[in-house]
């Protein structure tokens, strides 16, 4: 192209542009060429290039007083940067804009309202900087965006500010740290048609998740109104995920949904002085999610297929960012930008790193969002915002900041922290996203952490802990271990793992593995729904208004009680069904005794006082009783869901403390009735082997089942005749007794014979290395370990296979 082009429609440039456009306007553009033909729809507009940034800059003559400016900053000094980066964007914003530029930007402008029938229709105008949106470093956010500008004076305006926000400080601060020199960056503008998102829903979605950057989900996150607040962090939103793999088999792969607190959302402002206002969300709003199934499901394929289209042109895997916007008039579903995610794109994935606290048993001061999975420990430094300390102390490097939420003017201090604390905020606000690219821990959404914690407080920052991440107090102790995986040896048994949090499933889908040996069904039961099923199905018979009131609360965003247990419960379960997709998943029905299912909410109308609830009701005998039988229908719906709408038909069954062979078939029978059948649709069914009876009458079980699974805990306490909850008897519970040996080679051999599978999922193997060598040598097909175990688990196995 012409170096003298000062304006191109939007749908002329592409990634070979990005000299003259910049990353985001090529990436719109590029998108438009070759994405619109596949239905993806994108907002039209004009490019005002590279050159107008130039020629403004030579017209106004201050390109070397901002040499000038540059060449004096301390970036180690957060003042300097403040003062000099203050001073070049006040010469920017008073310099007088040449006509010529002007004139033509308008007639561009005008060009664009007229295909819309309007006089001065809303634009977004978006600075779109030459090291910005780049497959390798997406300096995300370092300019500005103004939204709903409308007519020539507020555009002129508005370009002028693009300009200035090439030198805000966080641009500065953020091209230093990178090691990019501030003139071999040249800055375009994009002035792009709104969207009415204002009347509707917008957001941002990943073509990975954001924290383990698994490859095979979508992860949407979405409000009411303009994306701004969810940018800003100062709203937590609605958050969906799909399942690429079976989305792409025309299964409704919606595999999580959860419903954010929407107290408040952006739409235009009233006067030319205010483009934008936040207003209070409606009752409907927050208790309802911001997208349909239908919305949710196009908005993933679109992002897939953005996704393909720049891995295939880049030739490498290229994870997209991308924004997206409903329009409340036309109900149409809008890309509005796309840009690389560089953070899991270029790290090295051969390398297992595992942080570990040392200390046990520990009370966290504040708990929330853990963004990556790194511990910091730091004293606490309380910010309210930049421009007003409420103390005399400087952020010092190494200290933790604790704030209300982050924008990017932020940067400058983030970048010297030893970990971020907010308040507000989700996945995929400032604060996470700039931590995950500075490799900083953050713990974000905490809701009161500047009051929890105090100023210089020494506090250690958790987030290696799951999907929730934990503030302590002090400076704890932990351990750091790298493990090649590229070094490990190859072994013969299938080494599967025990997965009990869907929130951590992603994180360890890298390992070697061959699935998943025991998903219980309790820990989901536990965190995501917290309510006993037979309450949430009977409460309203109760006259409990307390209880009633607190599930018509959690209740929120789904059709009914049953619907709301059935989809969470399947959320879950698809969650770490997607993580080891194809390989089988065994997930277990629910296990809990009568004590804990007692401590849910409304479990004290329904469970039994027993004497000894571990050798009690429980397992199967809960599930074809007529009291319980409604509630195990309820797991028995969300199974098929996982399986048959949501397309992750790798889920195996497993019934957990099964006392005889009528008792399976007893259970067998009410499967059958809410619609699962062994052997229909591929459905596999396991038996979990803890009972001494399991084993003595193992020919006859195996001829109603698919596979046994060793439950070494519960058999051994029950060939021992002990408690194994019981600190007087501790030191006899040992599953290498060698009566729970001679149980455990008369199962394997029996199921050899019956030619049904036969592997172990109980703690023994990986506690004990010896253990899992003792069943290798008895044969067993499998062994299932914690994630934590896997590594000293298949040195194991590799020394006695030799």
């Amino acid at each position: 192209m012409a170096e003298r082009i000062i304006i191109l429609p939007l749908e002329k440039v592409g990634l070979e542009d990005i000299a003259l456009v910049g990353g985001k306007a090529a990436s719109l553009g590029e998108m438009l060429q070759h994405l619109t033909p596949l239905g993806i729809q994108i907002p039209g507009g004009f490019v005002i290039t590279t050159v107008a940034y130039r020629q403004f800059l030579d017209e106004s003559k201050l390109e070397s007083m901002i040499r000038s400016e540059i060449a004096n900053i301390d970036f180690d000094n957060v003042e300097s940067l403040r003062r000099c980066g203050s001073r070049i964007r006040n010469a920017i914003s008073n310099a007088k804009f040449p006509h010529e530029l002007s004139h033509r930007i308008i007639a561009a402008y005008e060009e664009l309202s007229k295909q819309y029938n309007q006089t001065g229709t809303d634009v977004a105008v978006r600075s779109s900087a030459t090291a910005e949106d780049l497959p390798d470093a997406s300096f995300a956010g370092q300019q500005e965006t103004f939204l709903n500008v409308r007519g020539p004076a507020a555009l002129i305006d508005a370009v002028r500010n693009c300009f200035a926000s090439l030198f805000t400080d966080r641009a500065l601060s953020y091209r230093h740290l990178f090691h990019f020199d501030i003139f071999d960056v040249g800055l375009s503008v994009c002035v792009q048609k709104m969207v009415r998102s204002d009347l509707a829903a917008s957001g941002v979605a990943f073509s990975l998740d954001t924290e383990s950057g698994f490859k095979d989900v979508v992860v949407i996150n979405g409000a009411y109104g303009l994306g701004e607040p969810i940018v800003q962090g100062s709203i937590s939103p609605d958050e969906f995920m799909v399942f690429k793999p079976a989305m792409a088999k025309g299964f409704a792969a919606i595999i999580e949904k959860k419903l954010g607190v929407k107290d408040q959302l952006m739409v235009y402002g009233d006067d030319s002085d205010a483009r934008t206002r936040m207003i209070p969300t409606d009752k409907y709003q927050q208790s309802h999610f911001c997208l349909n199934n239908d919305q949710v499901l196009q908005l993933a394929d679109w992002v897939t297929r953005i996704e393909t289209y720049y891995t295939q042109r880049k030739n490498s895997w290229c994870p997209m960012d991308v924004e997206w916007a409903v329009d409340g008039i036309t109900g149409g579903l809008f890309i509005v930008q796309a840009r690389p995610e560089t953070v899991h794109a270029n790290k090295k994935t051969d390398t297992l790193v595992q942080y570990k606290v040392v200390a046990d048993g520990l009370l966290p001061i504040a708990k929330g969002i853990a963004v990556g999975d790194k511990i910091a420990s730091g004293k606490v430094n309380i910010m309210y915002s930049l421009d007003k300390r409420i103390d005399a102390h400087e952020f010092q490097a190494g200290d933790v900041l604790v704030t209300n939420m982050t924008d990017p003017d932020w940067e400058p201090i983030m970048k010297k922290a030893a970990a971020i604390i907010t308040n507000k905020g989700g996945r995929t606000c400032h604060a996470a996203i700039v931590a995950r690219e500075m490799g900083v821990p953050a713990i974000v959404g905490c809701g009161n952490a500047t009051e929890l914690l105090s100023e210089q407080q020494l506090v250690t920052a958790s987030c290696c802990q799951g999907e929730e991440g934990y503030i302590y107090e002090g400076a704890l102790s932990f351990e750091k271990e790298e493990t090649k995986l590229t070094e490990l040896p190859a072994i013969r048994t299938q080494l599967m793992l025990n997965v009990g949090s869907p929130q951590a499933a992603f994180s360890h889908a890298h390992l070697p593995h061959k699935g998943v040996g025991l998903a219980r069904e309790e820990f989901i039961i536990n965190n995501y729904i917290q309510v006993h099923p037979l309450a949430l199905l009977k409460h309203q018979t109760l006259g409990d208004a307390t209880l009633s009131t607190a599930i018509r609360k959690r209740i929120s965003g789904f059709a009914d009680e049953a619907d709301y247990f059935i989809q969470q419960l399947s959320f879950g379960i698809a969650k770490i069904a997607a993580a080891y997709y194809p390989e089988k998943v065994i997930v277990r029905f629910s296990d809990f005794k009568s004590n804990e299912y007692f401590n849910l909410l409304g479990g004290s109308y329904f469970e039994p006082k027993e004497e000894n609830p571990m050798i009690g009701w429980r397992g199967a005998s809960r599930y074809y009783s007529e009291t319980y039988q409604p509630a195990f229908g309820l797991e028995c719906r969300a199974i098929k869901r996982v399986r048959e709408t949501m397309g992750l038909d790798n889920v195996v069954v497993m019934v957990p403390f099964c006392r005889s062979v009528d008792e399976l078939l007893k259970v067998q029978a009410v499967m059958a009735e809410y619609g699962l059948v062994r052997g229909e649709h591929g459905l596999e069914l396991y038996l979990m082997a803890e009972l001494p009876a399991n084993v003595l009458l193992a020919k006859q079980f195996a001829q109603h089942i698919d596979g046994f699974s060793i439950g070494s805990n519960d058999l051994t306490q029950l060939t021992l005749g002990l408690d194994r909850d019981s600190s007087l008897v501790a030191h006899l519970y040992d599953e290498r007794d060698e009566a729970v040996k001679e149980l455990l080679r008369m199962l394997i051999r029996t199921a050899k014979a019956c030619g049904v599978k036969v592997g172990i999922c109980g703690q023994g193997p990986s506690d004990f290395p010896d253990f899992a060598q003792f069943l290798v040598e008895e044969g067993i097909d499998s062994i299932s370990v914690t994630p934590d175990s896997i590594i000293k688990t298949i040195k194991a196995i590799h020394a006695i296979e030799q």
